[in-house]
């Protein structure tokens, strides 16, 4: 794929600004920490693949950083959101900290669709759309790892899920307005989509896979049934995403 052209420019509303420079950070954030938790669990395909996921998800960062500049405007160094994110995410253990992760990429999901499709700018959507595909990857990556989720870790998590997205839609909300997107719709969509990989979740490892294995897969579309996922191993790089590369690839190690 392609870089995008990023010298035709981009019109951003100074509401669109704000909330691009919000989610900058929050995509430059993962970093050294959940290297560290990984390299423990003692499984280095995993641990290879985590480092993939971060450097795929510093590459959003420095592509929302490009369409900033593209549009007139710079990146922000922090954010209270993303500070609190952080924070959170340090006090926890590996498998409770990719929970945190998996709400974030449903967040994500629903935010950059509504900004693939939500504008007439071609350099936004061309972006949106990029990071939207690694994103849709990163679903089942992380729902794998958590396979065998009990009933009342499911429940905490929509919970946890339901209030991730209600912060959002709140912080984000003049944007999503010029997105044609409620407050309301934005969770609500968030919610329903969430419930595409419950049944992964809950539903327990073969039992000839070692607990160490490699990440086991499960379908982003509702259609696969509980204990059918496909043991395989994360591979990045198969979407429409580009590499990371250039002055905003740097990770930002929290």
């Amino acid at each position: 794929m392609t870089e995008p052209d990023w010298s035709r420019g981009a019109r951003l509303s100074p509401a669109l600004i704000q909330s691009l420079q919000r989610f900058q950070i929050g995509e430059a954030g993962d970093g050294a920490n959940l290297v560290r938790k990984s390299d423990k669990a003692g499984d280095a395909d995993y641990s290879a693949a985590v480092r993939v996921f971060i450097a795929e998800e510093q590459n959003h960062a420095r592509m929302l950083a490009l369409l900033l500049e593209a549009g007139g405007a710079e990146p922000i160094p922090g954010h209270w959101s993303d500070a609190i994110f952080v924070r959170l995410r340090r006090m926890l253990g590996l498998r409770t900290e990719l929970l945190v992760l998996l709400a974030a990429e449903f967040v994500a999901l629903t935010y950059y669709r509504a900004l693939r499709d939500g504008t007439d700018d071609p350099l936004i959507s061309e972006v949106a759309a990029l990071i939207l595909a690694d994103e849709e990857r990163h679903v089942p990556f992380h729902c794998g790892r958590l396979s065998g989720l009990p009933q009342v870790g499911i429940r905490l998590w929509q919970a946890f899920l339901a209030g991730t997205a209600a912060v959002a839609a709140a912080d984000h909300a003049p944007a999503l307005a010029t997105l044609g997107m409620s407050r309301r719709r934005f969770v609500s969509t968030v919610m329903t989509e969430s419930k595409q990989v419950t049944a992964a979740l809950s539903a327990r490892r073969r039992p000839e896979a070692d607990p160490k294995a490699r990440p086991t897969g499960c379908r982003y579309d509702g259609q696969q049934e509980p204990g059918q996922q496909e043991h395989r191993q994360y591979e990045p790089g198969n979407g429409h995403g580009t590499r990371p590369h250039g002055e905003h690839a740097r990770t930002r190690l929290p």
